[in-house]
């Protein structure tokens, strides 16, 4: 065993992402789930949670594994968004905004990563952007340049980033500090 996954067991005392999953299918809402695709135009895989309590969820777990190092939660962030389901990428989107305060330059590659590899729907985009990678952008306004290489780009989901990624920002004000540096 590795001290990276002696520290996983001993921090979490459990099996994580199941459990987190079968925390999911216990609060399966019949209606959210019935109405969930009609917001998308593309497939979308649901379990059909609200999204109030898939944030009690990601809190819950974060609160568990918020001793694990960076790179540690960066990659359950990475398992969960393997599955697709939406409300396990709102998890892991959650977690990584929650450490935010930690964010260093190299974090960047793992989230532009996350949207070649994983977005697939505005509601992914959009989470994902406005939060984590909006708050990144904030504590390293060099990383603009980035967002409009996006949104040159074929992939649709970084097109979106690279609007979605401020919007929050603008309406703070905080861009206008930024892009003054």
């Amino acid at each position: 065993m590795s001290l990276g996954s002696f520290r996983i067991d001993y921090c979490m005392q459990t099996d994580l992402i199941p459990t987190i999953r079968r925390e999911l299918e216990h609060q399966v809402d019949e209606k959210t789930r019935s109405n969930s695709q009609s917001f998308f135009k593309e497939r979308v895989t649901f379990y059909g949670v609200k999204t109030s309590i898939v944030s009690k969820i990601a809190q819950k777990y974060f609160l568990e594994i918020k001793c694990l190092s960076k790179q540690e939660i960066f990659s359950l962030c990475e398992e969960l968004q393997k599955s697709d389901y939406i409300e396990e990428a709102f998890i892991a989107f959650h977690w990584a905004y929650q450490l935010r305060n930690k964010y260093e330059p190299g974090d960047f590659i793992h989230f532009e990563n996350w949207l070649n590899k994983y977005v697939n729907n505005w509601a992914k985009c959009d989470t994902l952007c406005n939060h984590t990678i909006g708050a990144f952008i904030e504590r390293y306004p060099q990383y603009l340049e980035n967002l409009k290489r996006w949104a040159k780009s074929q992939n649709r989901w970084l097109r979106r980033a690279s609007a979605v990624t401020l919007i929050i920002r603008l309406d703070r004000g905080n861009f206008w500090r930024m892009s003054s540096k």
